[in-house]
């Protein structure tokens, strides 16, 4: 006998239902409360798959919770279900899989998904034999049913249909997927092309022998009138391009042609599909080949959609010019992310290279979803990117047109365009700034807030070309009109102009000391004005400012202006507001800049951040002791406060030993040394590494406990933990000195083998030879006998970095351990010359030390040899060497 409900039981879970879709947030607590008392009778969820599946009585909407409530249940419980609830649910699933109700069909796809990724595809193996059965059924229902929980599981369970442990079905499931790319109902085509997509970027083996068919297939739909078989036709297309570039290369001016066509597709959302296809080609080493002969139509396309839709301006209240006195909502504003502190050396050549500008192709944030004028914004950018000045022919006429039009819309776009194709277009469009950038910093007082916003993020993107001119020409003005806009009427000005300011900032450094109080004036200022969400911008403003000016800071009038609203902020947040990890990011900047004019705030700092490391550490422990009881901690105030310690210890240095002496900062920092986290671990090694350097006489007495996890440490699998670490055991074995003894064979192998390490990133490199160095500097008899193994990685790592302390104090150790070892260096003696040569300005003693290493091979080979040697030098070195060495 089948399983029957109970009237009562029934009776009782239909009000239930009823309850929760109560937008009361008291009858919401009460509902959930019931729900789990509920969860202790096994047959409950018998009850919710009958609501589901077979009490046609109820409306849609009713029926559908009972399915997600059951799928909830699904997913925290079902290794606890008995066999005969699991074994229901299953065989309800599949009887009801045709139901007349699209919302019933697609709710029970979902449930049935839910159970494969929950109990696993080989528990239930009538599944898939069903669903395929169902495909061929004469009732569209039926058909449409299986396809929604088939695409459902393609989603989800990609890897497990294509295992051995079941058979890979996929061998016969997409052969029959393409079957039905032809079916009459565009509902059905749309299901059949979105399974077969989930199979496309793994490569899977099973799609692969039937590419041939399946693009072949695409062609057949590519005019489709349904726009959801428009959409998974250019989203195959675009996955193809990265996988099977080879397969698409006989179509290719076709395949081109058609997006071309659906970039301006008359629905939006096949156009941004297709609009992708253009960020795919760029990354294809082929793509300036064969794009050349379309490039004149498609930068036009791409360029119209750059333009906000009327959809666009009514979501961001483009008609709003003056917001800033309301109040943001707390949803709007998007988690940030602590970047932790990294140890790096200055090399010679990259003075500017700090990583990639962020892209300002999400500068919306009500629209933070992709859409048609992001993507179309991105492809402009990595296709200039490609091309460079070959796509000005093309744009400087449909610019000319766009940035003078009079319907703000349009010129908002060309202003746009011209940001996009900076970094691509720099060269070719240097001719033109000095005409351009006046008018752009004309349009920074435009009346639409839009075109105020966009003209501050687009100018960013010039700041490097404008920092370089005369700064009476364009960077005064510059500045003066976007520290206007940091104090607009509108909150998304404000915004585009902080951030703005923030990279003018990086690109301009110390040229905007003559400019400081004017700057600190608008951005105090600022404090005062803005709403939550740009305040959190604003500490980043003043953050870059105190990097990137560094002790100019520290003038009294300036600290005078500046630390109270910072210090007013620091003591109004509570101790659990995320907003601290701005603000304590932005004092870390402004404590290492104004160094000893930090003084007189340090105390109550330094004393709140060692506070916030003990409380996460301590709810840390409680957490690992009683989960029930306690939740983790979230360890980005340890971070953030680890960090905020360096800052202190940086700016300050000695005089931060009076409040080390009376903390309990280093018994935390072994904790935090020891933590599971890896930001954790890096944090810590930066601040052991700043502490090490300010008052090493704390630090000293738990060497003993430290050096083993810093040793532990030396895994290059964590890029930033290892480089911290490195750069932390180099500043200890300055201090140590011959006491490093002990503790060198616990350090130099790993350090060895990670600077031998191929594909190893540069900074962990130099910090690598940096210690290496040092530890020889303090106990060259036992690195001196290694030198063979290191040496000409050593000399290449660091021949690029600039003239510094940490490099002296390198390449002395160096020198120590030829004198010691001459022998491991004559196999790779031309680095060593070439690593000498890098140096501009070695100071005197060094120098000798040099001049010695030189002469001494020099004598050792004879003239002859010695001639025959220096032959194989480029001429640049050997010329170095003779003017400075006279070798």
């Amino acid at each position: 006998m089948a399983w029957q409900p109970e009237e009562s039981g029934l009776r009782q879970i239909l009000q239930l239902l009823k309850e929760s879709q109560s937008p009361d947030t008291a009858t919401q607590r009460a509902v959930q409360q019931k729900l789990e008392e509920l969860n202790r009778y096994p047959d409950f969820n018998n009850y919710l798959i009958f609501v589901l599946t077979t009490l046609k009585t109820e409306d849609d909407p009713t029926r559908s919770l009972s399915g997600l409530i059951l799928k909830n249940n699904v997913r925290a419980h079902f290794e606890k279900f008995p066999t005969e609830v699991t074994s229901f649910i299953k065989q309800e699933c599949l009887n009801s899989i045709g139901d007349p109700s699209p919302l019933i069909r697609a709710t029970i796809g979902i449930l049935v998904t839910t159970v494969v990724a929950k109990g696993e595809l080989r528990n239930w193996p009538e599944l898939l034999p069903t669903l395929c059965q169902c495909l061929d059924s004469e009732d569209y229902n039926i058909c449409e049913g299986a396809f929604g929980a088939l695409q459902k599981i393609c989603e989800d369970s990609a890897e497990c249909l294509d295992n051995d442990v079941v058979n890979r079905p996929l061998n016969i499931l997409i052969p029959k997927f393409l079957q039905f790319f032809r079916h009459q109902s565009p509902k059905i085509r749309s299901h059949a092309i979105a399974c077969v997509n989930q199979f496309i970027i793994s490569r899977t083996q099973a799609l692969m022998i039937h590419i041939d068919t399946f693009i072949e297939n695409l062609f057949f739909l590519a005019t489709d009138e349904d726009t959801d078989v428009r959409k998974n036709v250019c989203r195959a297309l675009v996955m193809l391009v990265e996988v099977r570039m080879d397969r698409l290369m006989p179509h290719i001016n076709n395949i081109i042609e058609y997006m071309l066509l659906r970039t301006q597709d008359n629905d939006d959302g096949v156009a941004l599909e297709a609009c992708e296809f253009w960020l795919s080609l760029a990354e294809q080493a082929i793509c300036k080949e064969v794009l050349s002969p379309h490039i004149e139509r498609l930068i036009p396309i791409l360029v119209k959609g750059m333009k906000y839709s009327e959809i666009d301006i009514i979501l961001l209240k483009g008609d709003v010019e003056e917001d800033e006195m309301i109040p943001d909502k707390e949803s709007d504003i998007k988690p940030r992310f602590h970047k932790s502190k990294t140890h790096s050396q200055k090399r010679q050549e990259d003075a500017d290279e700090d990583g990639e500008s962020e892209e300002g192709y999400d500068d919306d944030d009500s629209l933070s979803d992709w859409n048609l004028r992001k993507c179309s914004a991105a492809a402009l950018d990595v296709l200039a990117n490609v091309f460079h000045e070959g796509v000005l022919p093309i744009l400087l006429p449909i610019l000319k047109e766009t940035l003078f039009h009079e319907e703000w819309e349009i010129k908002e776009s060309g202003i746009l365009v011209l940001g996009a194709i900076a970094e691509g277009c720099m060269a070719g469009m240097m001719p033109h700034l000095p005409e351009l950038i006046p008018y752009l910093i004309g349009c920074l007082s435009d009346k639409k807030a839009l075109v105020r916003s966009i003209t501050c993020w687009t100018l960013s993107r010039y700041a490097h070309w404008v920092v370089g001119q005369p700064h009476e020409q364009y960077l005064k003005p510059l500045m003066t009109e976007l520290l206007k806009r940091v104090l607009d009427g509108n909150k998304r000005v404000q915004e585009a102009a902080c951030s703005a300011f923030a990279t003018l900032e990086e690109e301009a450094c110390t040229e905007l000391v003559p400019y400081l109080s004017f700057i600190l004036e608008t951005l105090v200022y600022a404090f005062s004005k803005y709403q939550h969400k740009n305040l959190l911008i604003l500490y980043d403003a003043i953050g870059t400012l105190a990097d990137s000016v560094g002790h100019h800071l520290n003038k009294e009038e300036y600290v005078k202006m500046l630390m109270p609203p910072l210090i007013n902020k620091w003591n109004m947040l509570k101790d659990e507001d995320k907003d601290l990890f701005p603000l304590l990011e932005c004092l870390s900047s402004v404590a290492t800049a104004l160094q000893s004019g930090f003084l007189p705030y340090c105390e109550p700092v330094y004393r709140r951040c060692v506070s916030l490391v003990e409380q996460t550490l301590n709810q840390n422990y409680a957490n690992l002791q009683q989960p029930e009881q306690y939740d983790p901690p979230d360890k980005d105030f340890m971070i953030v406060a680890l960090d905020l310690l360096s800052g202190l210890a940086e700016g300050l240095e000695g005089n931060i030993e009076a409040l080390v002496a009376n903390s309990a900062i280093l018994k935390l920092l072994f904790q935090c040394m020891q933590d599971m986290m890896p930001e954790v671990r890096q944090s810590s090694f930066a601040l052991l590494g700043d502490l090490t350097k300010a008052c090493f006489q704390h630090v000293k007495a738990c060497i003993g406990d430290f050096m083993p996890i810093l040793g532990a440490n030396l895994n290059p699998e964590f890029i930033s933990v290892c480089n911290n670490a490195t750069w932390a055991i180099g500043e200890i074995s300055l201090k140590m000195g011959a006491e490093m003894e002990p503790y060198v064979k616990l350090v130099i192998t790993p350090l060895i083998d990670i600077i031998n390490r191929p594909n190893t990133p540069k900074t962990l490199l130099e910090n690598t030879a940096i210690t290496i160095g040092r530890i020889g500097l303090v106990c060259a008899q036992e690195v001196a006998p290694l030198l063979q193994q290191f040496i000409r990685q050593w000399c290449t790592s660091l021949r690029n970095i600039r003239d510094n302390e940490e490099k002296d104090s390198a390449f002395r150790g160096v020198c120590l351990m030829i004198s010691a070892n001459p022998g491991g260096v004559v196999q790779d003696f031309i680095f060593f010359c070439d690593a000498v040569a890098s140096w501009v300005h070695p100071k005197q003693d060094l120098k000798e030390m040099f001049y010695k290493i030189l002469h001494g091979f020099k004598n050792q080979v004879g003239d002859e040899n010695w001639e025959k040697f220096s032959d194989q030098f480029p001429q640049p070195l050997r010329e170095r060497l003779a003017v400075n060495y006279g070798v």
